[in-house]
């Protein structure tokens, strides 16, 4: 049976949560001015499941009418009951750049208890551009959790503000190689002699990967 809008518009209306679940699945073989009235529909489904799969999708979607999409990012960003699908939200808004969320970000980040938010968010900031999101980048750099601090230096590299510059160093001699290999990207950013100095040195680390990605990255300058 061909996959059309109407066919993929019957499913999300189902009681059964799996076919809505299929549903969104199948918009990717619609044309995309097709798939984004049915995304947002998606978007506001019954189940959290679903709902996590079609705000996600809006990453690919959303360009068509990036305004459209916004205000219901936003909501499911701050109001939805379910972390998976907030973290999904602000996954999407960071692929969009939609910096105009940057408040929205910032405030959730401190006032949510679920670290896979805080992750996303901080990974989000990364991909959003936003100069105003150094200081929660910076904070995020001294989080407890070792993921969080981790993608804030992938963030801080993408953000490429110099003030990161003192900061990222200090993470030359992390006893984690995935913490040295993630600042090695970061330090790739920036042009300045330190962070140059500082890929050379990691040239000689002991893990071959940090190594590897470091000598790459001075061949490729």
């Amino acid at each position: 049976m061909a996959i059309t809008p109407d066919s993929v518009r019957e499913l999300l209306h189902s009681d059964d949560y799996g076919d809505r679940l299929r549903a969104v699945n199948q918009l990717r073989e619609l044309a995309p001015e097709e798939a984004f009235e049915l995304v947002q529909l998606a978007a506001n489904d019954g189940n959290a499941r679903v709902r996590y799969a079609a705000i996600s999708q809006i990453s690919s979607l959303g360009q068509q009418d990036v305004a459209t999409v916004e205000p219901l990012l936003l909501r499911s960003l701050t109001s939805d009951p379910e972390p998976d699908v907030q973290a999904a939200a602000a996954d999407t808004i960071g692929g969009l750049k939609l910096k105009s969320a940057y408040p929205e970000l910032a405030a959730l980040y401190h006032s949510t208890e679920e670290w896979l938010v805080k992750f996303s968010i901080v990974a989000a900031l990364g991909e959003l551009g936003e100069p105003n999101a150094f200081e929660l980048l910076q904070e995020a750099l001294g989080s407890e959790n070792e993921l969080i601090a981790t993608a804030a230096i992938g963030a801080l590299g993408e953000l490429g503000d110099r003030r990161a510059l003192p900061l990222l160093l200090n993470h030359t001699s992390h006893p984690d190689w995935q913490v040295r290999h993630r600042l090695v990207q970061a330090l790739a950013q920036f042009s300045d002699p330190e962070a140059q100095a500082a890929l050379q040195q990691l040239t000689q680390d002991e893990s071959e990967i940090v190594a590897g990605a470091a000598q790459q990255h001075l061949g490729n300058a």
